[in-house]
């Protein structure tokens, strides 16, 4: 085999890659879309919650987008690799140029949007660490939702432990969640597990 033949295999490979990541996303976008109910339930729980958090549910139809773009990628990749078919290989490069070109002008909408983005996640910190004063210890789907996101992502609330500062649940232990100290339990004068601020 030589380098042409090597070349056509990586193509197939990395095509198939594609695929199968487009396969999966597209999957999760219908699910987001189908489940929508719960993911919105989720939001109306989140008192005081800026309204463009809503938009969020539109992120199912970007996935199912993204899905479909990455299938039509892969397979005109792979199938246009094996066939060395010249129309499906065009077609493939046409794509890609068309995604290159959506990626410099997302960049550039994202550089002039950045302030209105930094704004909506300073809301949203604000609705999640009044949320958290208000139902961590009390409403159990609140507390559970919030010890599952502190666990997977090794962090502690929102900004850091002092968002449960002054909520149900450290105002009747005097402790701080599991998730976020090293040893449990602990309170403020004990090992906090610190963790990277948003900004």
């Amino acid at each position: 085999m030589g380098c042409y033949g090597f070349l056509k295999s990586m193509m197939f490979v990395f095509n198939g890659i594609i695929f199968l990541a487009g396969a999966a996303i597209l999957g999760v976008g219908i699910w987001v879309k189908v489940d929508s109910g719960s993911i919105f339930g989720l939001l109306q729980g989140i008192k005081d919650a800026p309204p463009e958090l809503k938009q969020l549910l539109n992120v199912g139809y970007l996935l199912i987008a993204v899905g479909v773009v990455l299938v039509v990628l892969g397979f005109l990749g792979c199938c246009g690799a094996v066939k060395e078919s010249r129309c499906m290989l065009l077609m493939f490069f046409v794509i890609v140029l068309v995604v290159f070109i959506a990626e410099v002008a997302g960049a550039i909408v994202i550089l002039v949007f950045k302030p209105l983005a930094e704004g909506l996640i300073n809301k949203l910190g604000t609705a999640a660490v009044a949320g958290i004063k208000k139902d961590y210890g009390q409403n159990a789907d609140i507390t559970g939702l919030w010890n599952v996101s502190m666990n997977t992502l090794k962090c502690c609330g929102f900004y850091n432990y002092t968002d449960f500062t002054g909520s149900p649940y450290e105002q009747s232990t005097g402790l701080y969640p599991p998730p976020c100290c090293k040893d449990s339990p602990c309170n403020v004068s004990t090992s906090i597990l610190v963790c990277e601020q948003w900004s």
